[in-house]
């Protein structure tokens, strides 16, 4: 088999991915050659042959563009069966990422088509992130499948991980007969994930740009990554992600009662949880969410190289019982289960409402015995505190996308030492140690009043758990810009942070740090302005956090 990728090698979203591995198995599936493999995976090899015929195809998409795929027909029986539809993640492997999965799946009795996005691989077509040609391909995929498989599916599912999950998500909202999705690491809000609190995701569209640069992206789509990163147009973008973003059609998958499945890291860079989140509330038909440690398809990677994970046992779960009414007992479980850090314990919740038991706030007050200022039980006003913009800290997302979040699920998350953190650049407020082992569960939420030095401003709200050594590690964050202030005016900011399913320690503290700039973030601020932090009499600043 000759791999799809051409060109030389882009910045990849899943640096784990063994493509070797995945080509050694599809070779070994489609011919006779398993010497490679080994002697487990030849095994599971050899049993598929016997009842799945893979077959590479040219799906005719939108416009006629060609698409790469590869179907795989169940082969005993004769009774009309459900169908899966696979979308490509953002890489020029395309639907060779799927090869085990989409097997695995044939082999339960599905027909399944996997695909490559247009512009990706050898797909034709340009990259339009989700845009109506995007949609019409999916639709025509189905299509194609239909026809070469005898006649229609008895129910049909669509799955994606990444770029194909939203797509998959998009597919559904406007094609009737779709009758389940399974969504892993995807958006909900583009226009959110892009501009979280008017604060650009700049790091995040620089990941996206290397890893397509052997894809074919379509000029808007290259204007829309030139403005986010150029700090321009970003009324146009918005607009631009708002059809995009499956959240604008939920209404669509409500009236058919659509039933989707997700999987998010609470770390995820690239889409953040809490715009995933806002479309998981706004589904009303059956649902489920799995939160994992890590990053970005981190979580699900073991599974796509055919290793045992849960989320894809859940996916097949979720499709089994939707598409072939198995009674798996995945209809019966909480819509929410959260592997929580860093005892990677699994909680299950009926909602997600239930996740957060109740909620405690503390005040950002004035200093206390560590020379920090503190988190309080009571409002504490009348203090104010500047600090310089322009220079980062040590207090950062994490220090890279993607990678930093596999350093996570291999139990050695990022260690920053919170001593080296310029106070003059940053606002410190720390509890005293936590007599008990205190779980944080769901969306903590900020209330901070500053006044910023300049009529533009951005700061990056972090929360930490410190050990007793000082070391610490981010339990979540948020950033927040205002554009269109007057200088020496006072701002209310009212965020939530990323939603966060946390265990700290006894003994340990909470930090929460108000730096102005982060690696991961466009900022705002002019150069040598001052943000001057205050908690009204009327309005305390303060830090509510969501407890288990």
């Amino acid at each position: 088999m000759t791999s799809p990728v051409q060109g030389s090698q882009p910045e990849s979203l899943y640096p784990e991915l063994d493509e070797a591995a995945l080509a050694q198995y599809f070779a070994a599936l489609t011919g006779d050659e398993t010497a490679p493999l080994a002697p487990a995976r030849a095994a599971e090899v050899a049993e598929a042959r016997a009842l799945v015929a893979p077959v590479p195809v040219r799906i005719p998409g939108a416009g006629q563009d060609l698409l790469d795929g590869v179907l795989w027909t169940h082969l005993t029986g004769d009774r009309a069966r459900p169908a899966i539809v696979m979308p490509s993640p953002w890489t020029d492997l395309g639907w060779l990422a799927y090869a085990v999965q989409a097997t695995r799946f044939a082999y339960s009795g599905y027909n399944v088509l996997a695909y490559t996005a247009r512009g990706f691989g050898r797909s034709e077509g340009e990259v339009e992130v989700g845009g109506p040609l995007d949609i019409e391909d999916g639709s025509r995929a189905l299509d194609f499948l239909i026809e070469r498989t005898g006649g229609e599916p008895t129910r049909v599912g669509f799955l994606g991980d990444s770029y194909g999950s939203g797509i998959s998500q998009l597919v559904a909202a406007h094609d009737h007969r779709v009758d389940a999705v399974v969504a892993l690491s995807t958006w909900g809000d583009l226009g959110e994930a892009f501009y979280e609190n008017t604060t650009r995701h700049t790091e995040a569209v620089r990941k996206l740009l290397a890893a397509a640069q052997n894809a074919r992206l379509s000029k808007r789509t290259q204007q829309v990554f030139d403005d986010v990163l150029a700090d321009r147009n970003v009324d146009e973008t918005l607009q631009w992600a708002a059809e995009r973003s499956p959240y604008t059609y939920v209404a669509a998958l409500n009236s058919r009662q659509v039933p989707v499945f997700f999987a998010h890291a609470w770390h995820e860079t690239l889409f953040p949880s809490n715009q995933t989140l806002r479309m998981f509330h706004a589904l009303t038909g059956p649902k489920r969410i799995n939160m994992s440690i890590g990053d970005h398809s981190g979580p699900e990677m073991t599974g796509i190289v055919g290793l045992p994970n849960r989320i894809w046992t859940d996916a097949h779960r979720w499709l089994g019982h939707h598409l072939q009414d198995d009674d798996n007992g995945i209809d019966t479980e909480g819509q929410v289960v959260s592997q929580i850090m860093w005892n990677k314990a699994l909680e299950s919740r009926p909602t997600w409402a239930a996740v957060t038991g109740s909620t405690q706030r503390l005040y950002l007050a004035s200093p206390g015995a560590t020379g920090d200022h503190t988190l309080a039980d009571g409002p504490d006003t009348g203090w104010s505190l500047s600090i310089q913009t322009g220079a980062d800290t040590p207090a950062t997302v994490a220090d890279e996308i993607i990678l930093t979040g596999y350093d996570e699920m291999a139990g050695n998350p990022k260690v920053y030492p919170t001593a080296a953190i310029s106070r003059a650049d940053a606002g410190v407020w720390v509890t005293a140690p936590l007599p008990v082992t205190t779980g944080l569960r769901g969306v903590p939420r900020l209330r901070l009043t500053y006044t910023p030095s300049a009529d533009r401003s951005t700061f990056v709200a972090h929360l930490f758990d410190v050990a007793p050594s000082g070391s610490a590690h981010i339990v979540t964050h948020a950033p927040f810009t205002r554009l269109d202030g007057e200088p020496g005016v006072a701002v209310t900011a009212d965020i939530e942070l990323q939603a966060t399913g946390y265990d700290v320690p006894a003994g340990h503290r909470l930090m929460l740090v108000i730096d102005t700039r982060d690696p991961f973030y466009g900022d705002a601020n002019a150069p040598r302005a001052t943000l001057t932090l205050s908690s009204p009499a009327a309005d305390p600043s303060h830090l509510e956090l969501p407890l288990r």
